[in-house]
């Protein structure tokens, strides 16, 4: 809640707070009931809010308010975030909830979200503080949601007063690709991708210093490496094309789950899938 605030700040945008409570499938009456659920479960959602509300209030730091609208769905988790993102700028969850089954229960939702929610899908973690002046890091591949995902990163940095670190790998995996090979036109091939992608970026933001690393393999590895020593990383959804696609899929997913600072991954919008 506290990064969704200072999100919200920084761009000037309203926070919707958003509850969903799951219905209970019971087989006596459930007494009185509050739009459509039961009282005490309605109660229990305004109190999630109304604490919700209180940590917007605290992280504010000083700076004017964002405006804050909040909502209470009865529903089905999943399914209703996933629909809430198609009309958000951006979709802020936490990494873990509250005991063991929340932490099942969340990591499920924030798992559908980031393989099927709508634009920048922002996973939160608590694990360990990070400097406002660390760099944020943003994965290149070349494909077309990485270059969302740069913009992004891009915007990130300059409105954070941030370096930002582009990191491209060459090979998805853990071998090279061809026996063989000369590593150093490979490398090569890496930087003159990186100088491209980057380019019209930092004719944009020429606030942003920038640091670009070309690796060998395994994207997700050097990726949480870098995120060691970052305060963001983005990432896209969607790889090269074919079976590299479904591998960037899996280093988003990998990055989000073992990353230790807050990761951003950027899905396409409705009217681009």
């Amino acid at each position: 809640m506290a990064w969704a605030t200072q999100e919200a700040i920084m761009r000037t945008l309203p926070i919707t707070l958003l509850h969903v409570v799951t219905p209970l499938e019971t087989g006596w009456p459930p007494g009185p009931l509050v739009d459509g659920m039961p009282r005490w479960q309605a109660d229990a959602a305004q109190e999630i809010l109304a604490r919700a509300c209180n940590v917007i209030e605290a992280s504010r730091d000083g700076a004017a308010p964002p405006q804050v609208h909040s909502e209470v769905a009865y529903s089905q988790a999943v399914a209703t975030l996933i629909g809430a993102t198609k009309g958000s700028w951006m979709t802020v969850v936490g990494s873990t909830g509250l005991g063991a089954i929340g932490r099942l229960l969340l990591g499920s939702v924030s798992t559908s979200l980031i393989h099927h929610g709508y634009g920048p899908v922002a996973v939160i973690r608590t694990d360990r503080d990070y400097a406002k002046d660390a760099p944020v890091v943003v994965g290149i591949d070349g494909s077309p949601a990485s270059e969302t995902a740069t913009a992004l990163a891009f915007d990130e940095a300059s409105r954070r007063g941030a370096p930002l670190v582009a990191l491209h790998a060459w090979s998805d995996v853990g071998v090279l690709p061809i026996l063989n090979m000369d590593r150093g036109d490979y490398e090569r091939q890496g930087q003159e991708i990186l100088a491209e992608r980057l380019a019209g970026y930092q004719e944009q933001y020429p606030d942003v210093s920038v640091e670009r690393r070309v690796v060998c393999d395994q994207p997700a590895r050097w990726l949480v490496q870098a995120a060691e020593h970052a305060q963001l990383v983005v990432v896209g959804s969607r790889g090269r094309g074919g079976f590299a696609s479904q591998l960037l899929g899996s280093v988003s997913s990998a990055v989000v789950h073992a990353a230790g600072v807050p990761v951003i991954v950027v899905r396409p919008r409705p009217s681009e899938k």
